[in-house]
């Protein structure tokens, strides 16, 4: 197994405890989430550059590589839907209690509290689903479909919307343990954080939507070509 297959499967392993360490109460351990994530989204592009870089691109690595992207984009979502949607979102109605639901939502300058709603989540994966199923019918007739520019905007927007709020996470309860709350620093740190957050979620939904319809447009000639035999 090459560098970039190792550094691929470091990520898999870690999405359990990105989608697990979130819901312990300690601020040390949710920063520590927090350190998770940016070393495993920055890694994201460091095994690719280095498999183009050194000719190291593998059948195994074309497996384990996006993989681990949607094991982490499920370990990322799993604590911020649980933690940020709304109450009475009906897709949060629908999965078990928890002492802190609901409670995460990024708090704002502009918008006041904005909650991680099931329009924003469902979107999202479903359109990594489709795209995962559409490049295997179309690879089976021939076409790969390559990375566009803006799949790659959808993601650098996506995983800053997830930094954010995993972030967040870790300041919020170290807010709540120090009695922050009305203290000028915690409050304006609190809201350029939440800002954030807020804005990347609604530009990377905005993206999400623009780049499957893109991917479409210059594609949906697959579906009426013949798969190979």
């Amino acid at each position: 197994m090459n560098l970039p297959n190792l550094i691929s499967a470091a990520r898999i392993v870690a999405a359990p405890f990105i989608a697990a360490l979130p819901f312990i109460d300690s601020v040390a351990v949710r920063f520590g989430a927090f350190a998770l994530y940016l070393i495993t989204a920055i890694s994201d592009h460091i095994d690719g550059k280095i498999a183009r870089e050194r000719g190291l691109i593998t059948d195994l690595g074309k497996v384990l590589d996006p993989l681990a992207d949607k094991l982490l984009l499920v370990g990322c979502f799993v604590p911020m839907f649980l933690l940020q949607a709304s109450f009475n979102d009906p897709l949060r109605m629908l999965l078990p209690r928890m002492e802190e639901m609901s409670e995460y939502y990024f708090v704002t300058f502009a918008m006041g509290a904005v909650y991680f709603p099931w329009w924003v989540l469902v979107p999202i994966i479903g359109r990594e689903a489709f795209m995962t199923w559409f490049r295997g019918f179309a690879q089976a007739r021939g076409v790969v479909i390559a990375a566009q520019k803006l799949g790659k905007w959808k993601a650098g927007f996506q995983y800053t919307w997830m930094g954010a709020a995993f972030a967040w996470f870790a300041l919020r309860l170290l807010i709540e343990r120090n009695q922050w709350w009305g203290h000028p620093a915690a409050d304006i740190g609190a809201r350029v954080l939440g800002s954030i957050g807020a804005v990347t979620m609604y530009v990377a939904l905005a993206l999400t939507l623009i780049s499957l319809a893109d991917y479409l447009v210059r594609h949906g000639r697959v579906f009426t070509t013949p798969a190979k035999r």
